[in-house]
């Protein structure tokens, strides 16, 4: 466990990984909660992509907001992981808090599942977050420039350039979703 001084506490509270990832972060874990995302709680036009309560953790009966608190069994768990997959959600784990320094000490409490309709991180870019341990790989051989992996990264690593896809390495985080929607990429250690 890592403890960050508050005077020169540069780590940000989430980060990103891919689903596979993030299980294995969560997993052996002695229980599960899950609560209300404070993100979802706050648009008020609703989540267009999933349920309100994805806010999972395994500190303590807690989440973002607090609200709708419950425990999850391990085949809850899954099924949260796989409304992750289908509904294209970012796995950001966030880590552990001090009240006591005000600082972020590197222990990862849980998992975020965000959406790129709710999550501050998209409509409100400012926060900032680590890249996760992975990166997107294309193999452009087989690439038929379809753009179908464009419409799932939220991080805008991916764009159409006169009909031809174009990859900005810098801006992928790892997420691993443009792996969801073509059989080109796979992720590598970054």
């Amino acid at each position: 466990r890592i403890k960050m001084s508050a005077e020169n506490n540069d780590m940000p509270m989430h980060y990103v990984t891919t689903r596979d990832e993030a299980r294995e972060i969560a997993k052996g874990k002695k229980h599960y909660w899950v609560s209300d995302c404070g993100c979802r709680k706050g648009n008020e036009s609703g989540c267009k992509r999933s349920p309100v309560d994805v806010c999972l953790c395994w500190a303590g009966p807690y989440g973002s907001t607090e609200e709708n608190v419950r425990e999850l069994n391990e085949e809850e768990l899954k099924k949260l992981f796989k409304l992750a997959e289908e509904k294209h959600l970012v796995t950001r784990p966030f880590r552990k808090w001090d009240p006591e320094t005000k600082s972020v000490i590197d222990e990862t409490d849980g998992v975020c599942f965000c959406c790129d309709c709710c999550c501050a991180y998209f409509t409100e870019p400012g926060e900032v977050c680590d890249k996760g341990p992975s990166i997107e790989k294309t193999d452009r051989d087989s690439c038929t420039d379809c753009g179908a992996c464009v419409d799932v990264c939220y991080f805008k690593a991916r764009k159409m350039e006169n009909g031809k896809l174009e990859i900005i390495n810098d801006n992928c985080y790892g997420c691993g979703l443009c792996v969801d929607v073509c059989s080109c990429i796979t992720m590598t250690k970054r």
